[in-house]
């Protein structure tokens, strides 16, 4: 077992939970588990059958493909299979109804998703074999980088905005033990519309990358533990938590991908996973 990094053990644990609650939640409840649901209901299969297959397949990918990312033979494989079904779910799941109807509850899932396709894509990139390169080029080398860092910071400016299209709902989530609730609401959408523009550009981008996982992480521990230690957390907040996470886990793995970049200046070399 070698992580080359922490954003990689990271995101392979992720990925096993997320596998495990799929497998043992997902067919009861009729429901994908977070990551993969929603699945939009026009393309709903019409067999029950074909649709708790689904679930159990986005299930067992998760599950397998994480334990493959802690083991050096497999990493490799393992990576290439999870960004690939990845990148499947999010063009047929997400980008194709975004373009159909660009409404909110539909663009939330798409950006969430973007974040962990991010994620499995600077993976992919760092465990590429020269069969991927040579196949792949593309998409297994610095073109693939650039885009995956773009759909992060695509995603990180849109959760910017959020805060400011939604403020109520972001200040109902500020712990009520820190003070200027709105403000906080307000700062911190900046700051995620800062380091998305940063991530982007290419300037300060490993200094962006890095506070923007630390935020995304900070959200879970403040935000969303305190509830679920309540022990009254609705699915729904239970569903957020999980999200939550996951974007944690794909934010860090991209904020590993700049390790020997400046913290300053220009960051564009390919990612040493």
């Amino acid at each position: 077992m070698r992580f080359r990094n922490l954003g990689h053990a990271v995101f392979a644990a992720t990925m096993i939970a997320l596998g495990i609650t799929g497998l043992v939640m997902g067919p009861a409840s009729g429901n994908f588990s977070p990551t993969w649901d929603p699945v939009p209901s026009g393309v709903t299969p019409h067999v029950a059958l074909m649709y708790t297959g689904l679930i159990y397949l986005c299930a067992f990918i998760s599950l397998a493909c994480g334990i493959g990312l802690l083991w050096q033979r497999t990493a490799a494989p393992a990576a290439r299979v999870l960004f690939a079904w990845l990148l499947i779910w999010f063009l047929q799941f997400r980008l194709i109804p975004i373009v159909k109807s660009p409404t909110m509850d539909r663009l939330w899932p798409g950006f969430e998703g973007a974040v962990v396709l991010a994620g499995a894509w600077v993976l992919y990139i760092g465990f590429a074999t020269g069969w991927d390169r040579q196949r792949f080029g593309f998409v297994a080398g610095d073109g693939g980088l650039l885009i995956a860092r773009v759909l992060y910071g695509l995603a990180l400016i849109f959760f910017g905005l959020g805060h400011f299209i939604y403020p109520k709902n972001t200040v109902s989530l500020v712990p009520g033990w820190l003070p200027w609730h709105l403000f906080w609401a307000y700062f911190f959408g900046c700051t995620f519309i800062a380091a998305g523009v940063a991530v982007i550009v290419g300037l300060y981008a490993r200094l962006a990358a890095a506070l923007a996982a630390f935020q995304l992480g900070m959200f879970v521990v403040l935000v969303w533990v305190p509830i679920v230690a309540k022990g009254s957390a609705s699915t729904f907040q239970w569903s957020e938590t999980v999200v939550s996470w996951a974007l944690t886990a794909g934010a860090w793995v991209i904020a590993d991908s700049y390790r020997g970049m400046p913290w300053v200046g220009l960051s564009k070399r390919r990612p040493r996973a």
